[in-house]
């Protein structure tokens, strides 16, 4: 029989890789150097519209990007914004 101990430490690491990996899914990572792009860095699109390539690793392609925009904080559009100030 496994220890209350033990059975805590796997649930606790279990939570962890599953915690961890729900983040790493739903980020954009360049197809060349697999590194997530900073907020305000720029990402270019060359073949398919679902790879990115990172700011570093467009120096070193030879053609024009199809696409580029700046990376953008994932609470943009989210903010309250200040239309008509109080008397």
């Amino acid at each position: 029989m496994a220890s209350p101990h033990g059975d805590v430490e796997q649930l606790e690491r279990f939570l962890l890789r599953r915690g961890v990996g729900s983040l790493t899914a739903d980020r954009h990572r360049c197809i060349d150097c697999d590194r997530t792009p900073l907020v305000g860095e720029r990402i270019h699109v060359y073949e398919r519209r679902t790879e990115i390539v990172c700011e570093l690793c467009s120096q070193m392609r030879r053609g024009a990007p199809l696409a580029s925009e700046v990376v953008r904080h994932s609470e943009l559009g989210h903010t309250v914004r200040l239309t008509a100030r109080a008397a």
